[in-house]
């Protein structure tokens, strides 16, 4: 099995973070208004939930996505990033992809785009960087296919 680090996009605000890699991703929290405020991850690991950290400020209309794990799959995340207020560049929207549905987008679709669209994987991991807002967003991105398509400049390691 091959595992990924994509990204992070967006801006050096805030403070790193990183949720790590699990089996895979059961549900997503996202408060938003005009950018994403702030986001917290409940992943899978060998069939038990366990929830990561809630990363961002308390600001903004909260959704919850939840995914019909483990047959739903997340397999691509897509945003924009850019400058808000007296901040610099911090995520604007986020939109979420699944092997069923889409979900978004959430947020504001201004400024620079970034993509991530998995074949033959998942996203079983997020970090990046937050404070007031979620500054910058990365993927840990888990399968047997390479074959994954990327929109905007990013960092890629293999693990």
């Amino acid at each position: 099995m091959l595992s990924v680090v994509v990204g992070p996009w967006g801006g050096d605000g805030g403070s790193s973070w990183d949720d790590g890699s699990y089996s895979g991703v059961r549900e997503i929290t996202i408060c938003y208004g005009w950018c994403i405020d702030s986001i917290r991850v409940l992943y899978d690991k060998n069939g038990e939930p366990v929830s990561g950290d809630k990363h961002g400020g308390s600001g903004g209309q909260a959704s919850e996505i939840k995914l019909q794990y483990p047959e739903e799959k997340l397999i691509g995340v897509s945003g924009h990033y850019h400058p808000f207020w007296f901040c610099g560049p911090v995520i604007r929207s986020l939109t979420f992809n699944s092997n069923r549905r889409t979900f978004g987008p959430f947020g504001a679709q201004v400024g620079t785009p970034f993509s991530l669209t998995t074949d033959g994987g998942q996203i079983v991991g997020f970090q990046g960087r937050s404070g007031w807002y979620l500054d910058a967003i990365g993927f840990r991105w888990s399968g047997t296919d390479p074959s994954t398509k990327l929109l905007s400049p990013m960092v890629c390691t293999i693990l």
